[in-house]
């Protein structure tokens, strides 16, 4: 089963509308409130700044930017998410057909990808590890244009300067690649002389510090108060010994586990898992690079640092799996009988939108089934009973107070704890519980 190259595109932009579709549908259908994580985000977009105590700021600015078309349509930010992903597989589709020039190979590398639940189960959530995506690819579609030509293209080191910046605003953790990246040229330009230095490489590294002034300046003003916190989040404060043993190993046994369907999908795919690696294979070394380094570099960090790495941070390091698999085995790829694979992927495409409209409907006690737009509707009949103006200023935690500056229809910001100092700026305001609500 091979398809020529103008039927292989129907089918792919068939895949990712169908996709699109689905994962926008199922959770506007089955949720009764948007996830944690998209409404602390949400409410961090209602006081835009250039950064914020949990992460850069890049995933507000979007968030923000939908809401300004949409306003409190729940659909509207699954449709988000889902833009982000589908952007993600247009990049490493291209990419695919660049690397292999073979269409039928570009589309089982993306394919591949559904059985990746980072990619489908988890997408509903707009946050920063789903705002990685595209970025994560385009900065390795454009490292990859570079890496392949022998003559420096300005324009791709802009740009991939450009891409590097709104991934590393998006998520810290975005340096991971970042770091891939500026090894894989020091290794072919220094140590293999695969090529010749450019002053050129240093555009990328240029665009990218300047974009990042603003956040760098907010982070000084403000203690560096997103760096304390993902070093908190990672367990480091109450780190001992074992910890540097424990750790990695659940990091890699949770990796294997994740993989699972993945080789599932592949067994499926391949005849025979022989293969031969040479670093000498400029395609597979680059592959080997923004694939396998960062994955290896998040295990030193556990290792070295005693830190737990969450699951869900690990989201954009598994795009180009897809393609690195292929490349080792496109020889033992047979294209002719890939029924089986077919098969496999669908029942794979179709358990997981399955399983979540199981769960989301079931399950009582998540946050999707907090009673947003309701307590919004009740704290509203609350101040207009006392007053006219409107509500402009919402305090209280990100969750309970970023529902209300949501789903109320004045959309008032969000400033975060409540203090008397906040209290006071305030000329009328009530406190309904842990949330403030008033007019400055």
């Amino acid at each position: 089963m091979s398809f020529n190259k103008k039927d292989i595109n129907k089918l792919f932009y068939s895949f990712i509308t169908i996709h699109l579709i689905l994962w926008t549908l199922i959770p506007s259908l089955t949720n009764n409130n948007l996830p944690l994580d998209t409404i602390e985000h949400l409410a961090w977009g209602s006081n835009l700044d250039w950064g914020f105590n949990k992460h850069p700021p890049a995933v507000a600015f979007f968030l923000e930017f939908f809401y300004q078309i949409f306003g409190a349509q729940d659909w509207a930010y699954y449709l988000l998410s889902q833009i982000f992903v589908v952007i993600a597989f247009i990049i490493i589709f291209k990419f695919a057909e660049e690397l292999f020039k073979n269409s039928n190979l570009s589309l089982i590398s993306v394919l591949l990808l559904e059985s990746i639940y980072f990619y489908n189960y988890t997408t509903p959530e707009f946050n920063v590890n789903v705002c990685q995506l595209p970025f994560w690819a385009l900065c390795v579609y454009y490292a990859w244009k570079l890496f392949d030509k022998q003559q420096i293209n300005f324009k791709d080191c802009f740009w991939l300067g450009v891409f590097a910046a709104i991934g590393f605003l998006s998520k810290y953790l975005f340096i991971y690649l970042l770091i891939s990246i500026d090894l894989l040229f020091f290794y072919t330009i220094f140590i293999k002389k695969y090529q010749k230095f450019d002053f050129k490489h240093l555009v990328s590294l240029e665009v990218f510090i300047v974009l990042l002034i603003p956040h760098l300046i907010w982070l000084t003003n403000n203690d560096y108060v997103t760096i304390t916190y993902g070093l908190a989040r990672a367990g480091l404060e109450h780190s001992n010994l074992l910890d540097h043993i424990i750790y990695p190993l659940i990091f890699l046994g949770k990796q294997i586990a994740i993989l699972i369907p993945f080789f599932f999908m592949s067994f499926f795919l391949i005849k025979k898992f022989k293969f031969k690696i040479s670093l000498k294979d400029r395609k597979l070394l680059f592959l080997i690079f923004i694939n396998l380094i960062p994955i290896g570099l998040m295990f030193l960090t556990s290792m070295i640092t005693g830190s737990k790495i969450r699951t869900m941070w690990m989201t954009p390091f598994y795009l180009f799996f897809g393609v690195l698999i292929v490349y080792v085995f496109q020889t033992q790829i047979n294209l002719k009988k890939l029924n089986n694979f077919i098969s496999a992927f669908l029942i794979l495409f179709i358990f997981s939108p399955f399983a979540y409209t199981y769960i989301s409907i079931t399950e009582t006690e998540k946050r999707t089934d907090y009673p947003g737009k309701e307590i919004a509707t009740k704290v509203q009949y609350a101040w207009s009973k006392n007053y006219k103006a409107p509500i402009n200023v919402v305090l209280g935690d990100e969750w309970f107070a970023g529902n209300l500056s949501y789903h109320l229809k004045s959309r008032p910001m969000w400033g975060g704890a409540i203090t008397k100092n906040k209290l006071n700026s305030l000329s009328k305001f009530i406190c309904i519980d842990t949330i403030c609500v008033g007019n400055k």
